[in-house]
């Protein structure tokens, strides 16, 4: 455990003494108001943690919540930094191994994405059943051993995949499901582009998200992401893509739908 993490753990555990989150959970673009959700124990800026990326985005809040979402205690990541702002994959370094060290099993990861089906309208939820990494980086670069080789098959759990589905069903809410890829950004991807990702398999695309999975991975924790869509992606739709829509709809109709799913599911 380097540096770092035990400096970020010591100073957590003396703001919430004896608290285990089981799981942590990362919220993405216009999704901070899920903390709300939470009976909050402690709630600390990224800047007091070292390592802790300050976000640069709309958006992204950059607070550490831990605290109760229904009956689970969770540590909460209100924010995340991309890979864009600093030409880093592993900018989630710290947050995602301090949130394993902490005790969380299980790392649920949300996103803003766009759309490449035509069934899957902006105000959407899908689930994310795997990903293809379009960037060729890896948080991962410069780590030695073995452990560095990580198996990414199931990478998003099937088990958690499937109370997802049973969560969504109780809820009421259409639950769509697929592959996500990830671009590096920041700028919105070319219609050719979005073309040549529908080809590879891609049902949504986003700027975020894969490099988290391979950290929680390689921590040994299980994964589950959903990802809320905003757009339809270049090319596809009627409207040019932008950052004020992605915080528009993600904090309106797609970030309700996901509050109720995310509801019967940590109350289960």
């Amino acid at each position: 455990m380097d540096e770092q993490v035990q400096q970020c753990l010591a100073e957590l555990r003396a703001r919430a003494q004896g608290f285990v989150p089981e799981v942590g959970i990362v919220l993405g673009s216009g999704l901070g108001g899920l903390a709300g959700e939470v009976h909050v124990v402690a709630s600390l800026p990224y800047g007091e943690l070292p390592g802790f990326p300050v976000p640069g985005v709309g958006g992204h809040a950059g607070r550490l919540v831990l605290g109760r979402f229904r009956d689970t205690p969770v540590a909460l990541l209100q924010g995340r930094s991309h890979y864009y702002e600093h030409g880093r994959a592993d900018t989630m370094k710290a947050p995602v191994r301090v949130l394993s060290a902490l005790g969380c099993k299980t790392l649920l990861l949300t996103n803003a994405a766009g759309s490449l089906r035509p069934e899957m309208a902006p105000g959407s939820v899908m689930m994310v059943t795997d990903h293809i990494n379009f960037t060729g980086q890896s948080p991962l670069f410069g780590e030695t051993g073995d452990a560095r080789f990580v198996d990414m098959i199931d990478a998003y759990d099937p088990d958690l995949r499937q109370r997802l589905r049973v969560a969504a069903a109780s809820a009421g809410v259409r639950l769509h499901e697929g592959v996500y890829i990830w671009f590096s950004g920041p700028s919105f991807e070319t219609p050719a582009e979005i073309r040549a990702a529908g080809r590879l398999g891609a049902d949504a695309v986003g700027m975020s998200t894969v490099p988290e999975v391979i950290l929680a991975r390689h921590a040994g924790m299980k994964v589950a992401a959903l990802s809320v869509i905003t757009n339809f992606a270049a090319g596809l739709g009627g409207e040019k893509p932008s950052h004020l829509e992605t915080l528009r709809v993600a904090a309106q109709r797609g970030g309700e739908d996901l509050r109720r799913i995310l509801n019967v599911f940590f109350a289960s």
